[in-house]
């Protein structure tokens, strides 16, 4: 398998670090508000990655953090009036709604900044002990010039770094690019914690360093999010990693998507066309959503338009269409023709060339023709071979499962309807033995003051 490697600005082999498995980490959301659509598209992408890996017999350790303490936070839950853990752990329950109405998986890991605060403190701290960070009143700064490799991702000298970004005005900092670790706190009624430098909270860039190094180790096989995070937050990332680790590597291949426009223009709130998934998905079937997000290579920019939408609805619909007529045949017992086996290999082809899910679409829907033409040559017995391979093919993809997906949620619901009514006739075992049958279909049942709640796993 071949992946764009944005540090070497080239195509590499993929060869994980442990033979058989692969070590993940992509940034999750900052979570003070339902996430928008353009990042969905990572996590749509990565989670196909993911799918892909698993597909290929790999085991795959997946980490995606929440950013639930931040500027940000601190702000909107002012707004809200409301306390930052609060406020977090509204937009997380969120985030796992709308993640999973468009497939996405949970991930192996999902730390949280908050929850790594003693891990995030002997990082900085070791940073500042090897002369690489620096404190001023209660505020620990990273000093780039020391880590000489600094803009490695970003291919860029550093004072275009300095001119592009938006950097943080300082005059305590030793350079414009060095960068808060730690942040001391403002107010008394700050969320902070203690720390050798006083109360305050862990800047940005730190936490996804902590958190990768705590869940995959100092050197990781991929990392990967936005193209808008390659600097200054992976640049940071790298920095500070490698520098904590004595050089070890921090990742081994970078992967990107390119942004989203809407109707050819860059999304953006002063636009007015910044919209989060739940708006989205108000108006478009999430599975269509996403079939859309992958509709284009992951590093293409792609614009997100009512008619591009519309596109993809229709296409999808024609592979649910070749989908359902092959359900409604007996399964047979033909063998899987050669041309359909041809379409296979084409599509696993695309795939190991740096994701390419478009062209993997495209040799579904020939897959798709080939499969219609069979069948009207009276070919019926090799209906049960076709759909196996097209649901498996699908599966990567994370599509064609909607409507399975509706029949099982039927199941959960109708299966807790059954334990609550159990439990009401305090007949417990039956109640355990129902939740332990959910369990064992990765289904997660949590009794609440507002009712039964339960998610996938």
């Amino acid at each position: 398998m071949q992946l764009y490697n944005t540090m070497t600005r080239q195509k590499e082999e993929f060869v994980p670090l442990v033979p058989g498995e692969v070590k993940m980490y992509s940034c999750g959301p900052t979570v003070y508000n339902y996430f928008h659509i353009g990042n969905a598209r990572p996590f749509i992408v990565f989670d196909t990655l993911r799918r892909y890996f698993r597909y290929l017999g790999y085991k795959v350790n997946f980490v995606q953090n929440f950013t639930d303490v931040d500027d940000k936070l601190i702000n909107r839950a002012v707004e809200e009036d409301t306390t930052v853990p609060q406020l977090a752990e509204k937009y997380i329950e969120a985030y796992f709604e709308d993640a999973g109405a468009l497939g996405i998986e949970r991930a192996t890991h999902h730390p949280r900044a908050t929850e790594n605060i003693d891990a995030i403190i002997e990082l900085v701290a070791s940073l500042i002990e090897k002369g690489y960070a620096y404190e001023v009143d209660g505020d620990v700064y990273f000093s780039t010039k020391k880590f000489e490799s600094y803009g490695k991702l970003s291919h860029q000298p550093l004072d275009e770094l300095v001119s592009g970004a938006r950097i943080s005005v300082d005059e305590r900092k030793e350079d414009p690019l060095d960068f808060a670790l730690w942040k001391k706190r403002k107010v008394e009624s700050e969320i902070a914690w203690e720390s050798p430098w006083g109360m305050g909270r862990p800047g940005w860039h730190i936490e996804c360093s902590a958190m990768a190094g705590r869940f995959l180790g100092e050197t990781i096989d991929i990392h990967s999010g936005g193209k808008d995070l390659i600097f200054p937050h992976h640049e940071n990332e790298i920095a500070q990693s490698e520098c904590a680790h004595n050089g070890a590597p921090f990742a081994r291949y970078w992967l990107h998507n390119g942004y989203i426009n809407i109707d050819n223009v860059k999304m953006s709130k002063s636009k007015g066309n910044f919209f989060t998934v739940r708006d989205i998905t108000a108006k478009y079937d999430p599975e269509v959503v996403r079939f859309f997000m992958l509709s284009a290579h992951y590093r293409s920019p792609i614009n997100f338009s009512d008619e591009l939408m519309a596109a993809a609805k229709t296409g999808l619909d024609r592979l649910y269409t070749v989908h359902d007529r092959l359900a409604s045949l007996p399964k047979g017992d033909g063998e899987l023709p050669v041309e359909i086996a041809e379409k296979k290999q084409k599509f696993l082809s695309a795939m190991d060339d740096d994701l390419n899910t478009a062209d993997a679409i495209a040799a579904l829907f020939e897959m798709g023709r080939s499969i219609n033409i069979l069948l009207d040559k009276g070919n019926e017995n090799v209906a049960g071979a076709c759909l196996a391979v097209l649901e498996e093919l699908a599966g990567i993809l994370g599509i064609l499962s909607g409507r399975k997906e509706e029949e099982a949620d039927e199941e959960v619901e109708a299966l807790i309807a059954e334990r609550q009514a159990a439990r009401k006739a305090k007949d417990f075992g039956k109640a355990d033995a129902i939740r332990a049958q959910l369990l064992e279909k990765g289904i997660v049942l949590e009794d609440t003051r507002e009712g039964v709640k339960w998610h996938r796993i």
